[in-house]
């Protein structure tokens, strides 16, 4: 009887799997399994397998799928249980695609199970243009969120993944957008490990994520897909990363076509292996043998990185008995079902922010209302609703068609573009505000108005033709761009009560908007449902919870140069003027209180941890949810820290008069400091931590007029220094 080799015997471990199955490979054979679109090699029983593929808010790229919100409006409904089902669906159906698609043959882009997601890049400027595919601007929350999607994206099985996360773009990644492939991003210590590097550590320690992605741009003159630094030293060795690395899209050509660290494609190839980059998303390993021949770089350092490659591949399943895969079996019939599309519209309208409502303007009262007038560029736009690295979905339902369905035989609605989303005019031969009088006539015949504004991913997002008419994908300011500010104002002057629905990706400055409009909703880029849980919320049929994972400047001149990495003035946790909108702010139909049901330990030793237990009581006439959050600051600390961090939240949901005790607990980490040096330092010394619906700032206490639970407490004990 003839032996089953090493690779195919199910018994042994991946790795052993996975190197037998290596040594078998030629170097030819070997350097084809390190491209993206990697080779098959029939002689060994290894189909073709193309390693690209999107799941930022649901499979994307590969046909129809369920679409879910982009990923800066799942970050506002501060739920990391709720992100924890949406990576799970998003699983689900990249398995019934995968399987459906592989029984028929078609194995190329876009269909394996290795997904290039979640974007946990911290979104420390709003000019971004990318910065509406992260979780916002705060560590924490980012780093919460990405452990819930990994976790959910690669399942519980204690032997095969459900499909492979990766974490993406590592690191120190956010913009510009149009000197990315040359850009150094020049940062010190304390801000690579108190601000860059935490949600990557989060999802590499605690979700385990398979794979990591490098960023484009150096980080102190390291290009990231080649950084020894980035990827041997703080990855592997100090995190212990067992996973992949893999290059950004054609970065490794960044090298000595832009960057220059290199002088030709020989070099780029060997540096980017030799320093910890295993697969490349790009063209350049197709060199590889070609170094290797030229002693560029060892046959061991190859063999390492196709063995993590392999695993990763086993790990999948992909070369087991298919039986005996628990996510094998999932039938291509859950794709875009009813119960999935039913989870995203959940998740749509508990992305929803309230920002202002003014004497209790929304809900609407779908009863008395006879006549509405829904207005904007985005009002009708199916562009708004999807953000980038979006799939298909079957059914889009812009904020028009979403306030037509909720008063459908109740309300005649009046719809009018106003103006183009950016452009002055939507032809050469049309005037300037010649759709202002169309808006106009139709905002005088209603009861109110609806106005949609905002931007979409066209003009906010990725350097890419279509946004490059708009600055490559970032924004130069924060203003309403084209007409959109002259139409609000236009139709605000006709005297009818005006709801702005904001439909973007980023933190605008709606000043003139939070002086004169009654009521405010971000809605971000809302999924593929999006304007059915626009609808939901206008008229009162859900209950708005979502939180800002960014803060709402009142201007760029408030901010930093955009290509300056220094967290300065940066983000709530830094920022030190006045701003308009503070991170972790967001209204309810409903009210809140706080009371402390036992009181905290006054001190602790160094290296405790201490719990806050508290009772949320809805004291509101509507049934809700509140993301109760917790802040914490070192009121003693020997250096410069943050002005207040997140380090705590929990979403609860409360019937009318219903009240829940819950308990928050802070472990050291989450009173270290860091150092210059970028030492995790706890030290002793007074402690303060505020617990509620907001930060204790001034402002978010004007907006909410609600304030918080205070704690103090005392770290006692001698300095002590955390491993990272």
């Amino acid at each position: 009887m003839e032996q089953v080799p090493a690779y195919q015997n199910e018994h042994l471990s991946f790795e052993e799997r996975a190197k037998d199955l290596v040594s078998r490979m030629t170097i030819r054979e070997k350097a084809s399994q390190m491209i993206h679109k990697s080779c098959a090699i029939p002689r060994l029983g290894i189909p073709s397998y193309n390693w690209w593929n999107e799941s930022l808010h649901g499979v994307a790229r590969a046909g129809v799928s369920t679409m879910f919100p982009q990923a800066i409006g799942m970050a506002a409904t501060f739920d990391d249980q709720l992100m924890n089902k949406v990576a799970d669906v998003i699983a689900t159906e990249g398995r019934a695609k995968h399987h459906e698609f592989a029984r028929k043959n078609d194995r190329g882009i876009y269909k394996g199970l290795t997904f290039w997601a979640p974007n946990i890049n911290i979104f420390r400027d709003p000019r971004w243009g990318r910065g509406h595919e992260t979780y916002g601007e705060d560590p924490y929350l980012t780093g919460r969120l990405g452990v819930a999607y990994i976790k959910g994206l690669q399942g519980d099985d204690p032997k095969y993944m459900k499909a492979a996360a990766c974490a993406k773009h590592y690191a120190v990644h956010s913009g510009p957008e149009d000197e990315r492939h040359s850009f150094n991003a020049e940062v010190n210590l304390k801000d690579l490990y108190e601000t860059y590097l935490p949600a990557f550590r989060d999802c590499v320690k605690e979700g385990q994520v398979e794979s990591i992605m490098g960023a484009y741009n150096r980080v102190n003159g390291e290009p990231c897909c080649g950084s020894q630094t980035l990827l041997e030293q703080i990855l592997r060795k100090d995190w212990g990363f067992q996973g992949h690395v893999v290059s950004d899209c054609w970065a490794i050509v960044d090298f000595h076509e832009s960057h220059g660290v290199t002088s030709s494609k020989l070099e780029s190839a060997a540096y980017a292996l030799n320093n910890g980059c295993d697969l490349n998303c790009g063209s350049m390993y197709k060199y590889l043998v070609e170094a290797y021949e030229e002693g560029k770089m060892t046959e061991e350092t190859i063999d390492k990185a196709v063995t993590r490659l392999m695993m990763t591949r086993m790990k999948l399943g992909m070369f087991d008995d298919l039986e005996k895969v628990p996510y094998a079996s999932i039938p291509y019939d859950v794709n875009d079902s009813p119960e999935h599309n039913q989870v995203a519209l959940e998740v749509s309208k508990k992305s929803l922010v309230l920002l202002k409502n003014n004497n209790q303007t929304l809900p609407l009262n779908k009863e008395e209302i006879k006549n509405i007038a829904v207005i904007g560029p985005n009002a009708d736009s199916r562009a708004a609703l999807v953000g980038n690295y979006e799939g298909t979905a079957s059914e889009y339902v812009t904020v028009l068609e979403g306030i037509r369905e909720a008063t459908k035989g109740k309300a005649r609605v009046y719809y009018a573009e106003g103006c183009e989303l950016y452009q002055k005019k939507k032809s050469t031969l049309d005037h300037p505000k010649d759709r202002f009088v169309e808006a106009i006539s139709a905002a005088e015949r209603s009861d109110v108005v609806v106005m949609c504004l905002g931007l979409d991913a066209t003009i906010e997002g990725e350097e890419m033709h279509e946004s490059n008419t708009f600055g490559s994908g970032d924004k130069q300011n924060l203003d309403l761009p084209g007409l959109q500010q002259e139409l609000l104002e236009a139709v605000y002057a006709t005297g009818k009560p005006v709801i702005l629905v904001h439909l973007s990706g980023s933190a605008m400055a709606l000043n003139w908007a939070d002086q004169h409009i009654p009521a405010i909703i971000q809605a971000w880029y809302p999924g593929a449902q999006g304007g059915r849980a626009i609808a939901s919320v206008l008229f009162g049929e859900h209950n708005p919870s979502g939180k800002l994972p960014v803060t709402f400047y009142k201007s760029t001149e408030d901010l930093p140069d955009f290509r300056d990495y220094s967290m300065k003035n940066r983000t709530y946790r830094y920022f030190k003027n006045d701003v308009l909108y503070p991170f972790g702010y967001g209204l309810s139909y409903t009210s809140f209180s706080y009371e402390k049901t036992a009181e905290s330990k006054a001190s602790i030793d160094v290296g405790e941890s201490i719990s806050f237990t508290l009772k949320v009581k809805n004291i509101g006439e509507k049934d809700g949810e509140e993301a109760v959050q917790l802040y914490v600051k070192d009121v003693e600390a020997s250096i410069d820290i943050p002005v207040r961090q997140l380090k705590g939240f929990k979403k609860v949901f409360l019937a009318t008069g219903e009240e829940k005790e819950i308990t928050l607990t802070l472990d050291p980490r989450d009173m270290a400091l860091i150092n210059d040096e970028g030492k995790r330092i706890l030290e002793p010394g007074k402690f303060e931590v505020y617990i509620g619906g907001s930060q204790p700032d001034q402002r978010s206490l004007e907006l909410t007029g609600m304030d918080v639970l205070t704690y103090v407490f005392e770290v006692t004990g001698q300095a002590k220094e955390l491993a990272y």
